[in-house]
């Protein structure tokens, strides 16, 4: 797996040692002689993965990590901290400034590949989900990264695995004062909770009686409703191979017991910052691609979706040997609501026409806005006769009940003209229904609107 790693140390025989071992993995090498420099470099997306020193001369490394997640433009980048010190609050302060990990020297080659591998996974998920959300922000949504930025990771859902009593409650009575905690001692039954409970965070002992920890946090990879839940993974010193494993399979971050306190409440943010990022990111991708299927104003589909759905519908109907009905909407007269009212009364005429729509049609048929005040409405399993009662129920419907707009202000009459047709005809091209469904639509304009016109095939 490439990454390019920036390595930022002021003592060159540190930044050679580390070159050496990660281009041994072939990973792309990049240094920094300072934290001015690494955070130019940063700022300009050259890096996957930051592994930084903390005694530099012109700006500690805790300084330039705090800067670097405090930027919107850098914050997503993996920071781990490398360094000669060693004391618990050194560890501490380093992941309070948003270090992902920090590792004391002389670092084993092995601790640190698997924690860049992990880390390099990590990143790598989260620029296609940031790419793909690019175009969210040009259809107008906002980005996550401010929010991300000033997000504390505190106020989360968490769920303790671990069925050793003393531990389990010593571990939720500290977790418990900066978030929701549920405790499940039975493993067996952890997936199924981790499942059901929309956790932002599961952190699993490795030490479980007569059950694999590490299997746990396989399946929970595996599953398709924790897939993207962190795991921080907790064991006793001498399970330290164990949790290098854990890595390999999708475990987020862990802990060595004895547990210190302020490690494991600044390790949990971090996990659960990272997983609301995360989430922010899917749902902009998400809603983008609704956006993009979707008119705006009406809510139904639009007219591309019906394009490229419709046909899916018609080979599946000739294929089945089942009918499938059309029929194209026109709301009548209605340049001189627009002209009459204004615009504003035409969209709520639009948006409460779609209401009303939805109302007379079943879950299975689809409704598109196919432009301006034309709509189609495709029926799958919809022979004429019965689509031309539902195409008489619809224009009684939206004829029966004026359209209130202006806030309710005002209320006007409104009527549509209909055209109905069906494919029946096995291997009939899409276009052809639209023109026959189009030309019934014609005739009952022609012949006075407000009225419904079948033509069959």
């Amino acid at each position: 797996m490439s990454a390019r790693i920036l390595v930022v140390d002021d003592v060159p025989a540190n930044v050679k040692l580390l070159e050496a071992r990660l281009s041994a993995e072939y990973f792309d090498v990049m240094t920094a002689s300072n934290g001015t420099e690494a955070l130019a470099l940063a700022s300009r997306a050259e890096c996957d993965i930051i592994l930084l020193d903390v005694m530099m001369p012109d700006m500690d490394g805790f300084e330039v990590c705090r800067r670097l997640k405090t930027d919107p433009a850098t914050h997503h980048i993996p920071v781990v901290m490398v360094t000669a010190l060693d004391s618990p609050a050194d560890r501490n302060r380093g992941l309070e400034a948003g270090a992902d990990d920090f590792l004391t020297k002389p670092v084993s080659d092995v601790v640190l590949i698997a924690r860049v591998r992990s880390l390099t996974r990590l990143k790598m998920m989260t620029d296609e989900l940031r790419m793909r959300a690019i175009t969210s922000l040009e259809i107008g949504m906002q980005a996550p990264e401010r929010s991300a930025v000033a997000d504390t990771g505190r106020g989360g859902r968490i769920l303790l695995v671990d069925d050793r009593q003393s531990s389990y409650e010593r571990l939720a009575t500290i977790l418990a004062a900066e978030h929701t905690i549920d405790v499940e001692p039975n493993p067996t039954e952890a997936l199924f909770h981790a499942a059901e409970g929309n956790y932002d965070l599961l952190i699993v002992s490795l030490d479980l009686n007569n059950f694999d920890g590490l299997r746990l946090c396989s399946q929970a990879r595996s599953l398709e409703r924790t897939r993207h839940v962190p795991i921080l993974a907790i064991a006793d010193p001498e399970n330290s191979t164990r949790l290098l494993r854990g890595l390999e399979i999708g475990v987020n971050d862990y802990l060595l017991r004895p547990i210190d306190k302020t490690e494991l409440l600044a390790r949990a943010r971090t996990q659960i910052r990272r997983r609301r990022y995360t989430d922010h990111l899917r749902d902009n991708v998400q809603n983008s691609i609704e956006m993009a299927i979707t008119d705006a104003l009406t809510g139904l589909h639009n007219r591309r979706y019906m394009e490229s759905h419709l046909a899916t519908l018609a080979d599946q109907a000739s294929t089945r040997g089942k009918p499938l009905a059309l029929m194209i909407l026109d709301i009548d007269y209605f340049k001189s609501i627009n002209d009459n009212y204004g615009h504003d009364a035409g969209d709520d005429v639009l948006r409460e026409f779609a209401v009303r729509v939805r109302k007379s049609i079943r879950g299975i048929d689809l409704a598109c806005r196919y432009g301006g005040e034309e709509f189609v409405i495709v029926m799958p399993e919809t022979d004429l006769h019965v689509a031309g009662m539902v195409a008489e129920r619809l224009r009684r419907s939206i004829a029966g009940e004026p359209f209130a707009v202006h806030k309710g202000t005002k209320r006007i009459e409104v009527t549509i003209s209909i055209g109905l047709t069906t494919l029946e005809q096995k291997g009939e091209a899409v276009a052809d229904v639209l023109k026959r469904a189009d030309t019934a639509l014609y005739r009952a304009k022609h012949d006075g609107r407000n009225r419904v016109v079948s033509q069959a095939a």
